[in-house]
């Protein structure tokens, strides 16, 4: 058995193979918009599709060279690496960046496969030895929610402050709903862009948001294997304080963007948000929600994210953590180099954003 390209025709089977929006069809589907390079591949018993991946490939500015990534797939095999290691020649990839969405503790073995063997700072395949990546793009951890438990279990497990907060936000008039209009998205890149100059995080622009809401924005699913996203907004009388994109996939809900107002913060409607979310997701056949992202145990109370962090902590989910980020080097000397350049350019961007600069 050997890997190969999946057909359009075999969509739906391959959706059910991955485990996470990143991986679907349809997020291939808007990546190719934006210009990135998008490669399926798909490892068959007879007509059964048992491993595939989907790899983007992203050009460095100016240079001959690209880098590979694979966010959010399934544990890589030894057969996966060959085939990852012949396209990234092919594309003159210096590394290609694995992101599993793999718990780090799954039975009694680090990873779920037994040909995988974790250290520290390598992760080892077969023949492959995979670096820890100096620099990750996902967390290593999230939080999730079981929503198989009825919506009592789901109030009464949360926080006293964090349900007090939700019923205040009810009393006081804020209205949660799904809105698709496109007067609802303009208020999302409107509060979305106020919330990063706010907070002085990086966000995505425009366009992006924009190309994403037209390729995967939909009120219903064509297909139940399809992925889809849907805009929430939380009201006041007729101000919008808060407006969140959530995506359903394979009976997953999960939490990629929010924004809220500086105003009427007051009312609470961020937590009200999350409860109607979590109602939300019920009602459409969700059994968990995927908060994507959190810090891990014991985070540092002066950590950029640990307010976020403490309102998810709020409604007592389950903390996850997975086996971490690693590289597939194929080309040593650009790597070693590339890591470098990329440790002064974010050095770089951090005195910048901290006003040193």
């Amino acid at each position: 058995m050997s890997f190969r390209e999946i057909e359009l025709s075999e969509k739906a089977v391959y959706n059910q193979s991955v485990s996470h929006p990143l991986q679907s069809w349809e997020w291939g589907e808007f990546r190719k918009k934006t210009g990135v390079t998008v490669i399926r591949r798909g490892k068959f018993e007879g007509k059964k599709l048992i491993d595939a991946f989907q790899l983007t490939i992203h050009p460095l500015p100016k240079l001959p060279f690209t880098i590979g990534y694979i966010p959010k797939g399934n544990l890589p095999t030894a057969e996966m690496l060959a085939e990852l290691e012949t396209i990234g020649k092919k594309y003159k990839c210096i590394f290609i960046k694995l992101e599993p969405n793999v718990e780090k503790h799954v039975g009694a073995d680090l990873c779920v496969r037994p040909e995988a063997r974790s250290k520290e700072q390598e992760l080892k395949i077969g023949k492959y030895a995979l670096p820890q990546s100096p620099h990750p793009l996902f967390t290593k951890y999230t939080f999730e929610l079981d929503l198989t438990k009825s919506e009592d279990e789901l109030m009464q497990q949360m926080n006293q402050k964090t349900r007090y907060n939700v019923k205040l936000a009810q009393r006081r008039g804020v209205e949660v709903q799904e809105d698709t209009s496109e007067k609802a998205f303009k208020e999302y890149l409107r509060l979305t862009f106020e919330t990063t100059k706010r907070q002085g995080f990086f966000a995505h622009d425009e366009g992006y948001h924009r190309l994403m809401w037209e390729i995967i924005g939909r009120t219903h699913r064509s297909a139940p294997t399809e992925l889809t996203a849907h805009l929430l907004t939380a009201k006041y009388q007729t101000k919008v304080l808060v407006t969140w994109i959530v995506f359903l996939f394979n009976n997953v809900l999960y939490y990629p963007y929010g924004a809220s107002s500086n105003e009427h913060r007051e009312l609470m409607a961020s937590n009200l948000m999350m409860w109607e979310a979590i109602k939300w997701g019920k009602a459409h056949g969700a059994k968990r929600f995927d908060l994507w992202g959190s810090l891990g145990p014991n985070p540092d109370s002066n950590d950029p994210w640990y307010g976020f962090h403490r309102f998810k902590e709020g409604y007592n989910p389950r903390l996850v953590e997975f086996v971490g980020s690693y590289d597939l080097v194929l080309n040593p000397i650009l790597y070693r180099l590339y890591t470098i350049m990329h440790h002064v350019r974010w050095l770089l961007l951090r005195l910048k954003f901290s006003g040193l600069s």
